[in-house]
């Protein structure tokens, strides 16, 4: 024992039992004695130190006050004279038991309290007994694992500093390669700038190592700074044609995307230092569980007959995961779903889109709605996002003000599992704690993607959503399509990369004939062409659903073809016009099927059956620039000759799209002057646009054929038109709106559905 240790009042007479009974030869089983280690544990051993011995002692002590106490028989003269003390002798376990134990915690290592109340009695102990037991053992698991990571870590430290002095060595004894004397320093100053870079990126890397170790064993997290990557809000045109310069953002308002912690009126706060540990380890389970999700097959999974659907087996889920973020909350219905296609994206590019959050939003425009990057732990390894951890807020969305959106606060993790394999995971951290809402109304069980790199810069995506949410508020017009898991699902987010992806690679295309570019001069007059219809897009999906953030006021009675409307003021925006803006949407069912609808909307030469501001005048398509196999996607600039000559003629720019999942027909009236900068490659952030347009969706998944091009006309089912304006009712941004503008747009947008009702119902008697 060294010298001046003083063992506490407490343990005295535990350890005076010992060496007594270790004197008098070890004449009793029950007794453990410092010069015999208990063989059964394994945990004693004679080449430990005081402080083990003592350790061990307090350790036995305390177990044996958690019941385990034995008290030996006393004797005839114990008693009759009742002077001495009854001694106690310490129980320990047996080899059998603890062998038990040893088995159940590697299955288990926290039992609650009916399995150790079923272990107690299989095993012969108290309950409390099994429960310290545990709690000893979980201690005792975590100390080896802290030791052998500390023991990593310094391994590392010492081949740093071991290659540091071999490289300072090398530098002092370099010789001139023509003379061999001495080298000068100006010999060596590329040398040793590669050195030191190299050096620079080693200590980052050993720094990067340390601060992830940290998470795990609850020390201060090193702080990761975004990266240059992460501060660039790039478009996804930008990303497609390489082209990483700083674009201007549209704005951290409804109708574009932020990367700071606050969104609308609320300001979300991030995870907490002592979190974090807790947040980091729910990512790494995530993981575990989305790619196991991305692979298993039957029983986990099984396939519909009709259409090839996977659908998940609950009770099968329960028993591979029986960990996960816990029981679904009172009122909550699961939606589980799983779709694979290969889409025209390496995969380097693919995983930068899904971990920036700009090009997140415009790579699903129709789907997310007012994404946040609320907090960054990592940025990644290496250059690269493996590794790359978030937390992020977002809402996800039906292009029509009758579906609310879906909100979640959640963490996303990017790993990468092999030289050709990434995933992207999302997992909400609602039951870490309730930050987006006292009131859960949707949580995302581990969702995301697992992507194989192919050759020719395609990608194979397995994309897996599997979310838990409260759809009684959803119109009864739209309840077979979400649940069916069409409108949330993972085939919807499958069909929009394929669409995107495609849009993307038409940018890059070279080999365009020169008839086929019409009015456009140039690449660069294409390219901005396709940014502003990109914005154009975005600008309106983000503007017709139910978000949080919208304030829809429904003019009249209650059916589902009410108009509903919302203002808002634009000042300094240089996207949009200043002034009153008046938004008016509807949606309604068509008993048409969505091919049909689609096709009639697009036609420039039906427009003038259903667009009232042309005034009858005759649409002739200007340009068109295809992005895609469909024909429907397309970009189209139109001009609209109209019957009288005293008006000037107008240009629209439009950009229709679809997939297996719905279709979109947007546009937007725009400016002669600011076109002719565009089509000459000028900046087009600067023009003022205020969409409009169509959302057409199947209305369930028993009334469309799908095919690899889009939706096909032989479903016999109908449609879910959604018809959204938008409208400058005052250019003044202080002035008040007026009853009679209301009363104007409303007419406006109820005799165009009136229009489009029977023109396609006359089509499709």
């Amino acid at each position: 024992m060294p010298a001046g240790f003083i063992i506490p009042a407490r343990h005295v007479p535990p350890l005076m039992a010992r060496h007594t009974k270790a004197a008098a030869g070890y004449t009793t089983s029950s007794g453990l004695s410092l010069a015999q280690p208990n063989m059964a544990e394994g945990q004693f051993d004679l080449s430990q130190t005081a402080d083990s011995e003592i350790a061990k002692l307090r350790e036995e002590e305390f177990e044996s006050k958690s019941g385990s106490d034995n008290v030996e028989g006393a004797s005839g003269e114990d008693q009759d004279g009742e002077r001495r003390p009854r001694k106690k002798r310490y129980h320990r376990h047996t080899q059998h038991q603890i062998q038990e134990m040893e088995m159940f915690f590697k299955e288990c290592p926290h039992p609650d309290d009916k399995q150790r109340k079923e272990l107690s009695r299989e095993l012969a102990l108290e309950p409390l007994q099994v429960k310290f037991w545990f709690q000893n053992k979980r201690t005792q698991m975590k100390t080896q694992h802290e030791r052998h990571e500390n023991t990593q870590l310094r391994s590392d430290n010492e081949k740093l500093r071991s290659e540091n002095m071999r490289y300072r060595e090398a530098l002092n004894n370099a010789s001139c390669p023509n003379c061999g004397g001495p080298a000068a320093l100006g010999e060596m100053s590329f040398d040793e700038q590669q050195l030191r870079m190299e050096n620079a990126r080693l200590r980052e890397e050993i720094d990067r190592i340390s601060g992830i170790a940290a998470k795990y064993v609850g020390k201060p997290l090193l702080s990761f700074g975004p990266s240059p990557l992460n501060s660039l809000p790039r478009s996804n045109l930008d990303l497609a044609v390489g082209s990483y310069g700083v674009q201007p953002n549209i704005g951290p308002d409804i109708y574009g995307s932020s990367s700071g912690g606050e969104i609308g009126n609320r300001s979300l706060v991030g995870p907490t230092e002592g979190e974090k540990p807790m947040v980091v380890e729910l990512a790494v389970a995530a993981m575990e569980e989305l790619v196991r999700m991305a692979q298993l097959g039957e029983p986990l999974w099984t396939s519909r007959p009709e259409d090839g659907t996977d659908i998940l087996n609950e009770e099968e889920y329960i028993r591979t995961f029986p960990r996960g973020i816990g029981p679904r909350p009172y009122g909550l219905k699961a939606e589980a779903s799983r779709e694979t296609a290969v889409v025209i994206m390496n995969a380097i590019n693919l995983v930068e889109t899904l971990m920036d959050v700009n090009q997140w939003s415009s790579m699903f425009p129709g789907i997310v709605s007012r994404p946040v990057t609320v907090d960054v732990f990592s940025t990644g390894v290496a250059g690269n996002y493996n590794g790359a951890l978030q937390v992020m807020h977002a809402e996800f969305q039906v292009p029509s003000p009758l579906v609310p959106t879906r909100e979640n606060y959640f963490v996303r993790y990017c790993k990468q599992h092999s030289d050709t394999i990434w995933a992207v995971v999302d997992v909400s951290l609602d039951s870490l704690r309730g930050n987006a809402s006292s009131v859960i109304r949707c949580r995302r069980r581990p969702s995301g993607c697992l992507i194989q790199e192919m050759p020719n810069s395609y990608s194979k995506v397995t994309w897996v959503e599997h979310v838990e949410a409260d759809d009684r508020a959803v119109h009864h017009i739209y309840r077979q399509l979400v649940n069916s898991g069409m409108a949330f699902g993972s085939k919807r987010w499958i069909a929009t990369l394929q669409r995107q992806c495609e849009r993307l690679a038409s940018v890059l295309a070279s080999n365009i004939p020169s008839r086929d570019l019409g009015v456009i001069p140039s690449p660069e007059g294409r390219k901005s062409i396709l940014k502003l219809a990109e914005r154009m897009v975005t600008s309106f999906c983000a503007g017709v659903s139910a978000s949080t953030a919208h304030t829809w006021t429904t003019l009249s009675g209650s059916g589902a073809e009410d108009v509903r409307v919302m203002t808002r003021k634009s000042v300094d925006d240089p996207g949009r016009p200043p002034g009153i803006i008046l938004s008016a949407a509807t949606s309604l069912w068509l008993p048409v099927p969505p091919k049909k609808v689609f096709d009639f909307l697009r036609d420039e030469n039906s427009r003038n059956e259903w667009d009232i501001l042309s005034n009858g005048g005759l649409v002739q398509e200007v340009d068109h620039i295809a992005n895609g196999q469909d024909p429907g996607n397309c970009v189209s600039l139109l001009r609209v000759n109209t019957v009288n000559s005293n008006q000037s003629n107008m240009l629209i720019l439009q950009e229709s799209c679809t997939d297996a999942s719905g279709s979109f027909v947007i546009y937007a009236p725009v400016d002669i002057v600011a076109m002719n900068v565009v089509l000459s490659g000028g900046d087009p952030d600067y023009v003022a646009l205020l969409p409009s347009g169509f959302a057409v969706l199947p209305d369930g998944p028993k009334c469309m054929a799908v095919t690899n091009s889009g939706i096909n006309d032989l479903g016999s089912g109908g449609s879910l038109l959604t018809v959204a304006f938008q409208i400058l009712v005052d250019s003044v941004p202080t002035a008040k709106l007026s009853l009679g503008s209301v009363a104007t747009v409303n007419s406006l947008i109820s005799c165009t559905v009136d229009r489009i009702k029977a023109a396609v119902t006359r089509e499709n008697p």
